[in-house]
């Protein structure tokens, strides 16, 4: 289950659906593939570390699902 004021972000890379969580509260990154395999975890991130990995996420133009909306839209 997603936690309160976490962002999930999502992108295509090498052909293969990838997924992070961001989480500023908890101070967490998570990064999985297409069959939710965690690739890379981060804990122990201040909320401005957090904040700045979400700002390289949308430099580089990856999605932010928005939590009202179907995650299919995005594929």
């Amino acid at each position: 289950m997603i936690k309160k004021n976490a962002k999930i972000w999502i992108w295509v890379q090498n052909n293969k659906i990838l997924k992070a969580i961001s989480n500023q509260e908890t101070g967490t990154l998570t990064i999985y593939d297409e069959d939710d395999n965690i690739l890379l975890r981060r804990t122990g991130l201040t909320k401005q570390q957090v904040k700045k990995i979400e700002i390289y996420l949308s430099n580089y133009r990856i999605k932010r699902i928005d939590e009202n909306s179907e995650p299919f839209t995005y594929l």
